[in-house]
């Protein structure tokens, strides 16, 4: 059993599993519009999710303890720039409109982790984007958001219509109802000046907001030109597997209830509509 921990807990921490979620819902996005499986666009966000995660969760340590640093971190370090190369390599076979639209989101990434905004628009010590009060959640969500409908939808040269946008609408809620579970679990870790939605208006408040957002997740298919029965009852189903994991969230959950299970839910998304769809 030690061995098996020893390895979901690297493959948790090298965010290995947060890139399959991001690869999960930018396939689901070529699904949705009857895009052909797009290798390039897929690989490149997956690779890049790796090495885009560990960059911001261990900037810091790696900065701080670049002489000293645990053999894990190490690991990590490696594996990341292993990603790295991949990655560039799948992106110099990427649409030239793509990778302009990478760029915008790379630069948010970059801001997102390094301290180079000035210090007195922020409400802590740190001066990177994470540090403004409320605001980490829907930079989340819109990296995602854009990442995951954008990217495969401009990479295959399809317009960006107005069931692109709703759909991308529709990906930024989903994500922020996704995120809800991890905010609740971080109620006795972070900082009051971050402002997260739990924070604001507490546990149960919080959960009621996941659901009405859940609500309009799903009744923006309505306002689709193009939607179906499979579609609908598709968008349901997730949107209450999603609810379910929502409402059992708590402050003293397990440890793999947000890193692994939750952030399973876009997975188990694509499963259901590759099986269903």
């Amino acid at each position: 059993m030690r061995v098996v921990k020893t390895i979901l807990d690297f493959y948790l921490n090298s965010s290995i599993h947060v890139a399959l979620a991001v690869f999960a819902l930018s396939w689901l996005t070529l699904l949705q519009f009857d895009i052909s499986y797009d290798e390039n666009v897929l690989y490149f966000i997956f690779f890049a999710s790796i090495t885009g995660y560990n960059f911001v969760k261990y900037f810091g340590l790696a900065k701080f303890h670049h002489r000293s640093l645990a053999q894990w971190l190490k690991t990590i370090q490696v594996f990341s720039g292993l990603c790295f190369f991949i990655m560039c390599y799948y992106a110099l076979k990427l649409e030239v409109n793509t990778l302009v639209c990478i760029g915008v989101f790379a630069l948010a990434t970059f801001l997102y982790a390094i301290p180079i905004i000035p210090k007195k628009i922020f409400l802590d010590k740190q001066k990177n984007l994470r540090s403004i009060g409320g605001l980490k959640i829907y930079i989340i969500a819109i990296i995602w958001a854009g990442v995951t409908v954008f990217l495969p939808v401009i990479n295959n040269d399809i317009d960006i219509t107005e069931d692109v946008l709703i759909t991308a609408i529709q990906r930024f809620i989903f994500v922020l109802v996704l995120m809800l579970p991890f905010e609740i679990r971080d109620l006795n870790y972070d900082s009051l000046k971050l402002a997260t939605i739990p924070q604001k208006i507490g546990v149960k408040q919080t959960k009621l907001v996941g659901l009405l957002l859940l609500i309009v997740f799903c009744l923006l298919n309505y306002f689709k030109d193009q939607i179906d029965v499979k579609t609908t009852i598709n968008t349901l189903i997730i949107a209450i597997i999603t609810l379910v994991f929502l409402v059992f969230a708590k402050q003293n959950q397990t440890k793999y209830y947000s890193a692994f299970l939750v952030e399973s839910i876009p997975i188990m998304w694509l499963g259901v509509l590759l099986v269903f769809g």
